[in-house]
């Protein structure tokens, strides 16, 4: 059948997003046919697309989408014509209308979870149950801070742990966020470029700081992630909005109270099959307790991907975004 699909053939700015129509051929063995109905827009493939994580050229686009299998090659018996499914781990080229896909980076679909919702909580949901659950460990009564805590992981991030029985303290960076970031339960919320931003989060834990500080902005909140943390604290240094931080000297680490600093992906923490059950399951278990509530802020045509991109990068979306196929 015959697919639409966004690529690049150089690494910059939204602009270099391209498409082509391609003949997709039947599945080979092991791999689904996915015929594509919503897609997640991630800061990761504005990482992919800006070359800030490189990528061998032309690069195919997309890291999230739902749909229904078409088609199964030989020996796939986990999935079967018809069924709903979704992809957030493997091979990028989700910016389709459809597309071939390894079995087993596929994801079942609950019959209770549409398309859309699908596509924007897959990789977040999954970043968030593992930053909550496993990254780090807080127990009812700790503090965290949450940097850009009104975006797509950090919402979902912020009810999470407030479910949890920890005392939220949230940045964003304009007071309609911070006003996001309350509604979902932050106790406290501060803007990110606040100077006393510090002080602020030492005042309110008692001058001791805050043990675990779950940064997806990057480069920007370096410093004050550091200068917040509690003595043997621990950075959850999950993204690069900003971009990335560089150059981290272990002295400073030493100097802020022997601090602890992970950078993790989905993919280390979802890469068994039982891993991925459970993860994900955890998920979906948080959305129907109502402990979890999606924010879906805009929504794209596919075609439209470039601008989507460019307001994701200026700071415009709120929540998740979704592209429409």
């Amino acid at each position: 059948m015959k697919a639409r699909q966004a690529y690049i053939a150089t690494t910059g700015g939204p602009e270099v997003i391209e498409w082509k129509e391609v003949d997709l051929p039947a599945p080979a063995r092991g791999e689904v046919l996915v015929e594509i109905r919503a897609v997640g827009l991630n800061f990761i493939d504005t990482y992919h697309r800006s070359g800030l994580y490189p990528l061998p050229l032309p690069a195919d686009l997309g890291s999230e989408s739902a749909g229904v299998v078409l088609a199964v090659g030989e020996g796939v018996k986990a999935f079967s014509v018809g069924d709903r499914v979704g992809h957030c781990l493997g091979k990028r080229g989700d910016y389709a209308t459809a597309r071939i896909v390894a079995a087993n980076e596929l994801f079942d679909l609950p019959d209770d979870v549409d398309f859309t919702t699908a596509a924007a909580i897959l990789l977040k949901g999954g970043t968030t149950e593992f930053l909550a659950e496993r990254a780090a460990t807080l127990i009812p009564g700790d503090h965290a801070l949450v940097h850009a805590a009104a975006g797509g992981v950090g919402q979902l991030l912020v009810q999470w742990l407030t479910a949890k029985g920890v005392h939220v303290i949230a940045t964003a960076g304009s007071n309609a966020k911070l006003a996001i970031a309350r509604q979902c339960g932050a106790t406290h919320a501060f803007l990110t470029h606040d100077p006393e931003l510090p002080a602020k989060v030492r005042a309110i834990t008692e001058g001791a700081g805050v043990p675990v500080i779950y940064d997806g902005v990057g480069a920007a909140t370096w410093d004050v992630s550091l200068k917040c943390a509690a003595r043997r604290g621990l950075i959850v240094s999950y993204g690069n909005a900003s971009g990335a931080v560089t150059g981290v000297a272990l002295g400073q680490l030493t100097a802020n109270g022997s601090l602890f600093v992970t950078r993790p992906t989905m993919g280390d923490y979802y890469a068994t099959p039982e891993e991925r059950a459970a993860g994900m399951g955890r998920v979906w278990s948080m959305l129907r307790s109502g402990q979890v509530k999606l924010t879906i802020g805009q929504t794209f045509p596919l075609e439209d991907v470039a601008e989507a991109h460019r307001a994701l990068e200026a700071r415009e979306t709120v929540g998740s975004t979704v592209l429409t196929v």
